[in-house]
């Protein structure tokens, strides 16, 4: 059988009520940055971390977005061999120019 203390339920009911939805959200979305190479890893992660929290609703929903496409279509977008969707043209320029890819 599984016991809880009080002690546990209250940090967990603290961690409830300090976990905001972005932060959760962010969470998945890093997990979701998790590619087939590291370098996308790496430069999908870095607009999560610096821009993410202040993005507003469009934003956010255009780089979840964003983490649907295929890694070459992505790769392609990001080195500028190919002209990103326009939807997610601010996002790509934004990695491109903050990371000089």
């Amino acid at each position: 059988m599984f016991w809880l203390s009080s002690r546990s339920l209250r940090l967990r009911e603290n961690f409830l009520l300090t976990t905001s939805a972005t932060t959760i959200e962010q969470g998945r979305l890093r997990w979701r940055c998790r590619r087939g190479t590291r370098e996308l890893d790496t430069v999908l992660d870095r607009w999560l971390s610096r821009h993410y929290a202040d993005a507003d609703a469009a934003l956010r929903a255009d780089f979840a977005a964003l983490l649907d496409t295929p890694d070459p279509d992505l790769w392609n977008w990001l080195i500028g061999q190919e002209p990103a969707q326009p939807r997610f043209v601010r996002i790509v320029d934004e990695i491109r120019f903050s990371d000089r890819v």
